[in-house]
């Protein structure tokens, strides 16, 4: 019986794992649509707005002079052309890191893209830190929205993101398949080293999260503090109420 529950533990430790892994991978997904979705919508705005500034010119210069039918439909025509081209022209599908000169709650959404594409070419020990290492973006965005582009932790964050984690993605992905199996100077394989420096990765931008909202707690804190005895019953009473003065 002991040995059952052990195994049993075993199985939900790992299921739990699976699902923690799953809901990561789904909600990255799910983060990657509404980019593309987002994408989409602003070429839309942009083929409207092209085609009612081929409409107003249109009727300028059917104001001033007259166009006839072979200039109306030459309008048409060219205004289909531009939607045409601005919807369906490529858009650019290859992962490319963040540029370094992004604000910083865009090159978060940037890195976040960056890694749901670059994830399928990873072994699936290092997909597993990936997925983990998403799940951290969210809250670190809404923490680095608010803060400077040259705060240390912002910087830490930045190079992170725009330079150390893509090149070693980058070095991991022109080492050749047949050789990723052998071992460094430290023992350990190509495989092995992507997942730990990952796992690392991901400690360190947690670590940068969690400082900057302590920081915002403790701010939070402190101004509480200062209205609770500057405006609380303790302070009206030692005579800070208007009708005091």
């Amino acid at each position: 019986m002991q040995r059952a529950d052990q195994a049993m533990a075993r199985a939900n430790a790992i299921f739990e794992r699976l699902d923690q892994r799953d809901g990561a991978a789904r909600d990255a997904a799910r983060r990657e649509r509404q980019r593309l979705n987002a994408e989409l919508a602003h070429r839309v705005g942009r083929v409207g707005l092209a085609i009612g500034l081929i409409s107003i010119l249109t009727i300028i210069v059917g104001l001033i002079t007259p166009i006839g039918m072979f200039g109306f439909l030459a309008a048409v025509g060219l205004a289909i052309g531009i939607a045409a081209l601005l919807l369906f022209i490529p858009g650019d599908s290859a992962a490319k890191p963040p540029s370094t000169d992004l604000p910083n709650g865009e090159m978060v959404q940037r890195f976040d893209s960056y890694l749901y594409r670059t994830r399928a070419a990873l072994p699936a020990p290092a997909q597993a830190e990936v997925d983990q290492l998403s799940a951290v973006l969210p809250s670190l965005k809404q923490t680095l929205e608010r803060v400077d582009t040259y705060d240390a932790n912002a910087q830490d964050a930045r190079r992170l993101m725009s330079v150390h984690l893509p090149g070693l993605i980058e070095r991991y992905a022109h080492v050749p398949a047949a050789y990723r199996s052998e071992k460094d100077g430290d023992g350990m394989t190509a495989d092995q080293r992507l997942v730990e420096a990952l796992a690392a990765s991901r400690a360190a931008l947690g670590d940068i999260s969690e400082k900057l909202a302590r920081d915002d707690l403790a701010a939070l804190e402190t101004q509480g503090r200062f209205i609770q005895s500057r405006y609380g019953e303790a302070g009206i009473e030692n005579g800070d109420s208007p009708s005091s003065r």
